[in-house]
């Protein structure tokens, strides 16, 4: 079975490292985050050893990923499958990875397994007020190597789909959407769902693509942005 990650970012970080990847906006904060496929790469690395050394997470293990469409969210999806786990949008689970804003969801997920609180803050301050036994990201990831070697007996990847279902969704995604390897794809919609995920942010990783996801977006900036990102395909 494959791993899914390095399915993904192995031909993206031979083909163009150090290119934009994924560029991020908020548009109620003013929030600009651009990575590249090394950096991304990074990010999800030191959550995959974060999920595995510290939190004790491996294949077979079913991930809650409670989190909005955000760059580090894309991290943290890349991160759970880098070590071999299942990531799951809802119901039951052993581990969980959340905002502040559903932590009563994420414990009753877990029913007492380990959980990790994302601030999403653009400077990587701690979410704060966390209760004793929760694990914040921010603090805990920097620690954490930026290298990963891959798990290679992976159990399945997303929803009870396993990595070549999931990869095979994301082509057949990628292709209703006519996406190529030279596009730069905006969007501001949903990682909220299996479905979503495949198609509003692994068919564009798949193809080649780069990614421009906007947040709460601003009508009246949209256009001009469409020329300065130079972008060439909108989802939705």
């Amino acid at each position: 079975m494959a791993n899914l990650t390095a399915t993904v970012l192995d031909p993206l970080l031979k083909a163009d490292p150090m290119g934009p990847r994924i560029t991020y906006y908020d548009d109620a904060t003013g929030e600009r985050i651009e990575l590249s496929t090394v950096t991304l790469a990074n990010w999800a690395a030191k959550t995959a050893n974060l999920l595995r050394d510290e939190l004790g997470a491996g294949p077979g293990n079913r991930v809650a990923v409670l989190l909005p469409a955000h760059w580090q969210t894309a991290a943290v999806l890349l991160g759970v499958w880098w070590i071999g786990a299942e990531v799951v949008l809802s119901g039951s689970a052993d581990f969980a990875l959340c905002t502040s804003e559903r932590l009563d969801e994420a414990d009753e997920a877990v029913a007492g397994g380990e959980v990790a609180v994302l601030s999403l803050d653009a400077f990587g301050k701690p979410a704060a007020d966390l209760p004793i036994g929760v694990t914040d990201y921010a603090t805990a990831v920097r620690v954490h190597g930026d290298q990963f070697i891959t798990e290679p007996a992976p159990g399945p990847a997303l929803a009870g789909r396993s990595a070549d279902e999931v990869l095979a969704s994301a082509s057949e995604a990628a292709a209703a959407a006519a996406l190529t390897a030279g596009d730069r794809v905006m969007s501001s919609l949903p990682w909220s769902t299996p479905d979503e995920v495949v198609a509003n942010l692994l068919a564009v990783f798949v193809t080649g693509a780069s990614l421009v996801q906007v947040a709460n977006p601003d009508p009246a900036v949209m256009e001009r942005r469409r020329t300065t990102e130079k972008v060439t395909r909108d989802l939705g």
